[in-house]
C-alpha cells in the first residue's frame, strides 16, 4: 500500500471519529440547559444588540447542525435543534453564526477573502470532478486536462484553507462574548469551549483532507510527465 493511500484511509478515520464526536457532544450539551433560560434565538439577537448590529435577521431552517450566516441577505440560520433550544450546545452554535455576522460587519478580511472566491469555488465545484476524470482516461494523450483539474481543485484546498481563520475567529468571538455577557458561567463555559473546539476539528480535518488528494492529483501527473 502506497504512502498517499495509508494518509487517506488515515485522514477518511479521522473525519469519521471527528464527526462522530461533535455530535455525540452536540446531543450531550443539547440536554443541559443555560440558567438564564435563553434560547439560540435569542443569544444570536443580544449578541447582535450587544455589538451594535441591527440590520441582521435570525430565522430557524430545517435540518441538524445545518445552522449559516448568508453575508448576501445577512441572515443568520439557525437549525431547529438551535433556534428555539435552551441548552449550552445551542448558545454556543448560535454566538458562533452570530460571530460570523461581526466577522462580516466589521470586515474580517479573511472573511471578505472566503466571501470573494465562493463564485470561483462555485464554478470549480460544478466541473471539477468531470475534468479530473477526463484528465485521468485522456493522461497520455491530453495530460492539460488533468493539470486543469488541478487548478481547480487547489481552488477548493485554498478555500478550506481559509475557511480555517474564520471558523477559529468565529469561535472565538462567540466564547469571549459568551463569557463576558454572562450567557455561560463556571459549570458551562467549558462545555461550550469542548462544543466549539469540536467544530473547530471538522474544518480541519477537511482541510488536510482536500490538501492530500491534491498531493495526490500532482503526483499523478508529474509521473505521467516523467514517462
Amino acid at each position: 500500500m502506497s504512502i498517499y493511500w495509508i494518509i487517506f484511509i488515515g485522514i477518511a478515520l479521522m473525519s469519521w471519529l471527528v464527526s462522530s464526536n461533535l455530535q455525540r457532544k452536540f446531543e450531550r450539551y443539547s440536554h443541559i440547559p443555560l440558567s438564564n433560560g435563553m434560547t439560540g434565538r435569542d443569544v444570536a439577537e443580544k449578541m447582535l444588540r450587544d455589538n451594535g448590529i441591527h440590520d441582521v435577521q435570525v430565522v430557524a431552517t430545517r435540518g441538524m447542525l445545518t445552522d449559516n450566516y448568508n453575508p448576501t441577505n445577512k441572515t443568520i440560520s439557525l437549525s431547529e435543534g438551535v433556534f428555539n433550544s435552551n441548552s449550552v450546545a445551542a448558545a454556543a452554535v448560535a454566538a458562533h453564526e452570530t460571530g460570523h455576522a461581526i466577522q462580516h460587519a466589521y470586515g474580517y478580511a479573511p472573511l471578505k477573502m472566503r466571501s470573494a472566491l465562493v463564485p470561483v469555488i462555485s464554478f470549480a465545484s460544478n466541473i471539477m470532478t468531470w475534468v479530473l476524470l477526463g484528465g485521468m482516461l485522456l493522461l497520455h494523450t491530453f495530460p492539460q486536462l488533468l493539470l486543469f483539474g488541478i487548478i481547480l481543485f487547489a481552488t477548493t484546498t485554498l478555500f478550506s484553507f481559509i475557511t480555517l481563520p474564520v471558523e477559529i475567529n468565529a469561535s472565538q468571538r462567540a466564547l469571549t462574548w459568551l463569557s463576558s455577557a454572562g450567557i455561560t458561567n463556571i459549570n458551562t463555559h467549558d462545555k461550550a469551549v469542548d462544543a466549539l473546539r469540536s467544530a473547530a476539528y471538522t474544518y480541519v480535518v477537511a482541510a488536510l483532507g482536500s490538501l492530500a488528494t491534491l498531493f495526490y492529483y500532482i503526483m499523478i501527473f508529474m509521473g505521467s510527465r516523467r514517462n
